[in-house]
């Protein structure tokens, strides 16, 4: 039962326009056929002793991949300023 969480991170800037991203795909462990299907690069933030995948794209986008590969969303919640969703395929 493959599961997957995706996160991101909004800031808001000047003029109180919001932004998102980049969004977290997948950890070092993510399936690398799927993380090709949705665009993903790998990448490891200096200081972090694992490595994560990443899309330049607002999470909308990559919800929409994920529905599109036969993912549903299980939950949703944010902590801070960072949003989480969690995502379940049959």
């Amino acid at each position: 039962m493959p599961y997957i969480l995706i996160s991101t991170q909004i800031r808001m800037v000047r003029h109180r326009r919001c932004e998102t991203g980049p969004t977290i795909v997948g950890d070092e462990c993510s399936d690398p056929a799927l993380m090709e299907q949705l665009g993903a690069t790998k990448r490891t933030v200096l200081g972090n002793n694992f490595a994560e995948y990443v899309v330049n794209e607002p999470p909308r986008v990559t919800l929409d991949r994920l529905e599109a590969l036969g993912f549903r969303v299980v939950s949703m919640t944010g902590v801070g300023q960072t949003l989480v969703w969690c995502l379940h395929k049959e």
